[in-house]
C-alpha cells in the first residue's frame, strides 16, 4: 500500500499530457543535438580515432607489416562516417542517458529514483569494460591468429598475405565491441531482475549449468566463427554470471534488512 507521503509525492509530479509531450520533445532535441555535435567532432578526428583502433593490430604485426587497403573510391570516406557515428554514440551516451533519466524521474517515487540511478550509471561502465576486453585481449588474439595463417611463397605454393581492408577492420571491431558491450550488461540486467523479485540468487545457482551452455551459444552467434573469439566472450560471460549471483544475493540481503527495519519501526 502506498503511504500518504508517497501519494502526495506522485500527485505533485502529475502534469497534463501536452506538458509531457513538450518535455519529451525537449529531451529528444537535446539528446539528438548532443549526438550530432559528437558526430561532427568525431568526423574531424576520424583518422586519429581510426589510428587508435589499429594499435592492437600494429602491436601484434609490427609497424613494418601493418598495411591497410581500401578498394573503393569512397570506401575510406564512408568508413570515416561510420566511425563518426560510432564514436558519437559513445560520447553522447551520458547526455542521452541523463535526458532519459530526467524525463522518467518525475514519475517515480524517491526510493525508485534512488534504485534506478545506479543501474543507469552501471550500464556504460560495463559496456566500457566489454569494449576494453575486445581492445586489449580479443583483438590481439584475433590478429595473431589471422597473421599466423599467412603463407610464404615458394616453388610450389603461392604467397598468401593478410592485407586488411579499412572497412572490414572497422566493421569487425564495431561488431565485437557491440557484442561484448551488450553481453557485459548481464550483471546489470540480472541484478535489476533480482531487485524487482523476478529472479533469486538460488534460482541463478540452480540454472548455472544451463547458462554455461547458453554462454557458448551466445558467443557462437555474436562473435566471428573462430574458437578464440568465442572463448573470449563465453568465459567472461560465465564469470559475469557468477558475479551476478553474488550481486543478487546482496540485493536480497539489503531488501530483507529494509523489511526488518520497516517492521520494527512501528514497535518503537
Amino acid at each position: 500500500m502506498r503511504s500518504e507521503e508517497e501519494e502526495k509525492e506522485i500527485e505533485a509530479t502529475k502534469a497534463p499530457l501536452m506538458d509531457h509531450l513538450i518535455e519529451l520533445r525537449s529531451r529528444l532535441i537535446k539528446a539528438l543535438a548532443a549526438f550530432a555535435l559528437a558526430a561532427i567532432a568525431c568526423f574531424f578526428f576520424a583518422r586519429q580515432i581510426y589510428n587508435v583502433l589499429t594499435w592492437p593490430y600494429i602491436w601484434v604485426a609490427g609497424p613494418e607489416n601493418s598495411k591497410f587497403i581500401y578498394t573503393g573510391l569512397l570506401e575510406y570516406f564512408v568508413v570515416q562516417l561510420k566511425l563518426a557515428l560510432f564514436g558519437a554514440a559513445f560520447i553522447s551516451f551520458p547526455v542521452v542517458a541523463t535526458q532519459i533519466y530526467m524525463f522518467v524521474a518525475p514519475g517515480l517515487y524517491r526510493n525508485e529514483r534512488q534504485a534506478f540511478l545506479p543501474y543507469l550509471i552501471a550500464t556504460p561502465i560495463f559496456f566500457l569494460l566489454g569494449s576494453m576486453v575486445v581492445y586489449f585481449v580479443v583483438w590481439p588474439m584475433l590478429a595473431r591468429f589471422s597473421l599466423g595463417m599467412q603463407q610464404l611463397g615458394g616453388p610450389d605454393q603461392a604467397t598468401i598475405e593478410l592485407l586488411p581492408k579499412v572497412e572490414d577492420y572497422l566493421s569487425l571491431m564495431m561488431k565485437l565491441i557491440l557484442a561484448f558491450g551488450v553481453a557485459f550488461q548481464l550483471p546489470v540486467i540480472l541484478t535489476l531482475l533480482g531487485r524487482v523479485g523476478i529472479v533469486t540468487s538460488e534460482q541463478l545457482k540452480t540454472k548455472r549449468r544451463y547458462f554455461i551452455v547458453i554462454a557458448f551459444v551466445i558467443a557462437a552467434v555474436l562473435t566471428p566463427p573462430d574458437v578464440l573469439s568465442q572463448m573470449s566472450l563465453a568465459l567472461p560471460l560465465i564469470a559475469l554470471y557468477e558475479g551476478s549471483i553474488w550481486s543478487v544475493r546482496m540485493v536480497e540481503r539489503r531488501a530483507a534488512a529494509d523489511r526488518a527495519a520497516a517492521a520494527a519501526k512501528p514497535a518503537e
